[in-house]
């Protein structure tokens, strides 16, 4: 059974709970070591034990360091839960051992630490190793230690030292430490196979193709009568990208046509509010066929593919909680200021301004300066790769997506725009609780906000999207209860008629706690407020019981603990009790499948 209390805990509140719990903790009594004095032999037998409780731990935590090195942060964290289960789930009294409690004790304020980075306090994985006895290399305590060091200890000395790591986890080439285990789900960015593309013959062909030559025609009169919004040189290489979607490319084309239904209303907006013609907001269809997470080989990030220096240049926070490089409206913002920036820079030409959003501004002022004149086509033999091909994919895309009918993608119909409402959460809000009070999923929230880097928000009050419709339900649901209080709570809903005692039976939290959680409320209506048992000290037990299922009587019932896969029916038949019965009293359904550790009331006979 690997489902423990800690399972149930947040990190940070199992850590409070637990490293309380021992400071207060007392050794056994002189008259119990006497007695094991006498009994050598099961001294030996309880040293074994505690022995192994130990070793069993640190091979766990050690695959831990591993997957954290390999920047496998949810196998790290699933792996330091392990290591702590062994000392939960032992069935020992960890107090009873003072090398035990020290290595149990270090292990939780390492664990803290390596999640939780911070310039006062660092991991002592050394420390760890020599109180547990564990055989952990220095070299890799070495390691782990660099990866979760905070930014500001860190000094890379060119913004190049960033450019080709991974922006979701710590590494040493990456000094941006993480909090929490949860990864940033990236995808590839279309970038890097633009990079590489060589168009073939067929699709060079321009001049033998009626087709083409049609099209070409059409560029040049929608130029020249300026409906686009703003002037470009009709290059036949324009041309021959559009033959590209026409032919291998067209489903590149229309996926990018589809999802740009989601972001290009409100990039047109943010373009059109920063002075930029609205048609040039279709480069984001090129860096990142509009998707938030895309991601290049240089740690380009985002719907607009910034790179961490550029992104900090024009107000994008990249902390170890968020990455504004891949929110909607900042990144948007973002993108247009850089490009309105980089067309005055280069007298009102947008070709070379696009050129110089890819490359950056050096590369195109040396490709000017060899080209003798500021034209992006005579400087066209002087640029990198990526942007030879990268400013006339981009025209082409505005091209076909201003006359989808003409170029053969009349048939795509946009999606429909990202509809979301924003609201401002207190600091640390966790998003179980904001999905739970929107009626929504986690992995929603984490789609609709893919700046931030884990399950929870940044400590500050900070404005979070959630579904459409449900901004005023969350705002009324988060002022009923004080916000030091909100993270401690999980959100139940009550079915009509429902009482706070019936509510308390499901939930198993008393009725004197739900009334504390929901002040004003008579009687439970909606969604409900659920402080967390593992929150309160004195309903926690710091050791795993010797056995699954433990009972305690109280003078009208008995409470026994779920195993995994129980349902309320198994509980039942174990204590001898009416399934419907017992299902009844703790406000449940007898086939309801209940998590490992859930308390379950049951009545007497």
């Amino acid at each position: 059974m690997k489902t423990t209390l800690y399972k149930v805990l947040s990190l940070t509140a199992f850590i409070f709970i637990f490293s309380n719990s021992f400071a207060f903790a007392q050794v056994t009594s002189s008259s119990a070591s006497g007695r094991n004095n006498n009994k050598p032999q099961e001294a030996e037998q309880a040293e074994a034990i505690l022995n192994k409780i130990s070793n069993d731990a640190g091979i766990y935590f050690k695959q831990g360091l591993l997957s954290l090195k390999d920047n496998r942060r949810s196998d790290t964290g699933e792996q330091f839960n392990k290591s702590v289960e062994v000392f939960l789930m032992s069935g020992v009294n960890v107090r009873a051992s003072q090398k035990l409690q020290n290595c149990y004790s270090q292990l939780i304020e390492t664990i803290y630490r390596i999640e939780f980075p911070s310039d006062a306090q660092q991991p002592q994985i050394r420390s760890l190793s020599a109180t547990c006895g564990w055989n952990i290399e220095n070299q890799l305590a070495d390691d782990i230690a660099k990866i979760v060091k905070p930014a500001s200890q860190s000094k890379p000395t060119a913004d190049n030292s960033i450019l080709a790591s991974a922006v979701s986890g710590g590494s040493a080439q990456n000094p941006e430490a993480q909090i929490g285990f949860n990864d940033q789900k990236f995808e590839v960015s279309p970038l890097d196979e633009l990079a590489k593309l060589e168009l073939t013959p067929e699709e060079q062909q321009v001049e033998g193709d009626p087709v083409a030559q049609q099209q070409l025609q059409y560029a040049m009169v929608a130029v020249a009568n300026k409906s686009l919004g703003f002037s470009f040189q009709v290059h036949p290489m324009i041309q021959q990208y559009i033959n590209y979607y026409r032919g291998r490319g067209r489903s590149t084309m229309e996926t990018g046509l589809y999802r740009s239904g989601m972001f290009m209303r409100m990039a047109r907006r943010i373009f059109r509010e920063e002075g930029v013609p609205e048609n040039v907001a279709w480069l984001g269809q090129v860096e990142s066929a509009w998707k938030p997470t895309a991601l290049s080989w240089a740690a380009a990030s985002g719907l607009w593919q910034f790179i961490p220096g550029t992104g900090a240049r024009f107000g994008l926070r990249r902390t170890a909680y968020v990455d504004e490089r891949n929110s909607f409206e900042s990144a948007t913002r973002a993108s247009a200021r850089y490009l309105k920036f980089l067309a005055n820079r280069y007298n009102g030409n947008w070709e070379l301004a696009m050129g110089a959003y890819n490359c950056g501004e050096g590369n195109v002022d040396r490709a000017i300066r060899r080209a003798g004149v500021a034209n992006f086509w005579a400087a066209y033999p002087y640029l990198p790769q990526e942007t030879r091909n990268y400013v006339p994919n981009i025209l082409a895309t505005i091209l076909i997506a201003n006359n989808p009918q003409s170029y053969g993608f009349g048939h795509v119909r946009p999606a429909p725009p990202l509809m979301y409402d924003q609201i401002r959460v207190p600091g640390s809000t966790g998003l179980n609780l904001v999905a739970q009070a929107s009626d929504t999923s986690v992995q929603y929230l984490r789609y609709l906000n893919p700046e931030l880097r884990t399950n929870v928000t940044p400590p500050e009050p900070y404005i979070i999207r959630v579904p459409a419709g449900k901004a005023n339900e969350v705002v009324a649901l988060f002022r009923r209860a004080p916000a030091s209080k909100i993270n401690n709570s999980n959100l139940a809903n009550s079915a009509a008629g429902e009482t706070w005692q019936t509510i308390a039976n499901r939930t198993g939290v008393s009725v004197d706690q739900l009334m504390a959680a929901n002040p004003g409320m008579a009687a439970p209506k909606g969604k409900v407020f659920v402080p967390q048992l593992g929150n309160n000290i004195q309903k926690t037990n710091y050791s795993r019981p010797a056995t699954a299922a433990s009972a305690a009587q109280t003078s009208s019932v008995k409470i026994v603990k779920a195993q995994a896969g129980d349902t309320v029916a198994k509980v039942a038949e174990r204590a001898g009790a009416n399934a419907t019965e017992v299902a009844k009293f703790n406000g449940l359904l007898p086939n309801s499948v209940l998590p490992a550790g859930r308390e379950i009331k049951i009545p007497s006979k």
